[in-house]
């Protein structure tokens, strides 16, 4: 594994016990490979909010050059998606 560098972390002892579970059930060779891919699923993460962060402008933009805004009635428009769903499936 190139370019590792080791980091002290603080973590709870429900976090240890559940690292250490996952390792003693051989879901994990490590704990430090459980907290690896902890640590890439929180960089995705980030990386899709940074994304909607950066969209949310033209987003809002689209949305204003789109029209009026008109009065909706949630009770049909909770009907249509529910049939449409039931339509999918």
């Amino acid at each position: 594994m190139p370019n590792v560098e080791k980091m002290s972390v603080a973590l709870t002892t429900q976090q240890v016990s559940a690292l250490k579970a996952a390792v003693d059930s051989g879901e994990y060779a490590t704990t430090s490979e459980a907290v690896r891919e902890a640590v890439r699923d929180w960089q995705a993460k980030r990386d899709l909010r940074l994304e909607d962060v950066r969209r949310l402008p033209e987003m809002w933009d689209e949305g204003k050059a789109s029209g009026t805004a008109k009065s909706l009635d949630f009770d049909t428009l909770r009907q249509e998606a529910r049939k449409r769903l039931a339509d999918k499936r």
